[in-house]
């Protein structure tokens, strides 16, 4: 279980620096250089994060005998 629970960590730990990444290229007031060195930050961790949810649902899909369901998860 401790890989589990390593693996959301570990997500949400990369989904936190790619958000930080994306708030500080929104302000503009990175020069360029730095502009392309946080993009390529981005593109890894968003990489990475997607990596880890396809193995996620890899898993679900195990779980789930290959049966799928999709569940409107919106309290609309």
């Amino acid at each position: 279980m401790a890989t589990k629970k390593s693996e959301t960590a570990s997500f949400e730990k990369q989904l936190e620096a790619l958000e930080t990444i994306v708030q500080d290229l929104e302000t503009g007031d990175l020069t360029l250089e730095e502009s392309l060195s946080q993009f390529e930050k981005g593109v890894v961790l968003t990489k990475d994060c997607q990596s880890i949810l396809n193995t996620a649902e890899q898993k679900v899909s195990i779980l789930t005998n290959g049966s799928l369901v999709e569940a409107n998860l919106n309290d609309e």
